[in-house]
């Protein structure tokens, strides 16, 4: 199957169902990421991610990897650490420094080039991104950001300097996105740290039917203005 070449001059994707089979997900290649185009893409179950000098590649991988936030997997360990937590969790006090945490300290290299910080900065300006911020003694330690969807949150990257730090990140998001009618993480694709935490794996077309019935239903208000969660 030939892999679609986008117009900057439009915004249509094709369908995820002509994603290639090898690599798995690879759907479109081009286009721009501006906020119109990136929130036409999540709301058709589409993600970009390329290299730094790639061109902009899009994905629908078959099977999706998800969070049911009632499902998180809290270990014995984890939940023995989190009783007695150093850590303080706020949300949206330092969208960019999360973002840059994200981008820094890979041994194996970031995709979090310059263009798409930018373009995560404009989303978080408009109001469509979050970040969950995770504090040891004011410094921050750990955190993650994504992309709000409804009543879907399109995790994005996460990172962690001290112990336990981006999963506590994660676990405090997911009991406040409980509380506030939140339904879905959308993973993307399946790692061992989201899988040890409770991700799963499903069929695409299963994730799809999740946006088309929650990507339009509202969360409760407050859910994501800046506050302390933890």
């Amino acid at each position: 199957m030939r892999l679609v070449q986008l117009s900057r001059e439009s915004l249509h994707f094709p369908p995820p169902e002509m994603a290639l089979r090898e690599p798995n997900g690879l759907l479109a290649m081009g286009g721009d990421l501006s906020p119109a185009r990136l929130l036409s893409a999540y709301q058709r179950g589409i993600f970009p991610w390329f290299s730094p000098g790639d061109p902009i590649l899009w994905w629908s991988p078959d099977p999706r990897a998800v969070l049911l936030p009632e499902t998180f997997h809290l270990s014995r360990s984890m939940a023995r650490f989190h009783r007695r937590s150093p850590y303080r969790v706020t949300m949206n006090q330092a969208f960019f420094d999360v973002v840059e945490g994200c981008a820094t300290g890979r041994q194996e290299g970031t995709w979090i080039t310059f263009e798409v910080k930018r373009a995560w900065q404009r989303l978080y300006e408009l109001g469509h991104a979050h970040s969950v911020e995770v504090w040891q003694d004011q410094q921050l330690v750990g955190g993650m950001y994504g992309l709000a969807l409804g009543q879907i949150f399109c995790g994005e990257s996460m990172f962690s300097r001290r112990e336990n730090a981006s999963k506590t990140a994660l676990w405090v998001f997911c009991q406040h996105f409980i509380k506030h009618q939140g339904r879905l993480v959308d993973c993307q694709v399946l790692n061992p740290h989201t899988a040890s935490l409770g991700a799963v794996e499903i069929p695409r077309v299963d994730y799809l039917q999740y946006v088309q019935a929650l990507a339009w239903q509202p969360v409760s208000p407050g859910c994501w203005r800046t506050q302390t969660l933890f």
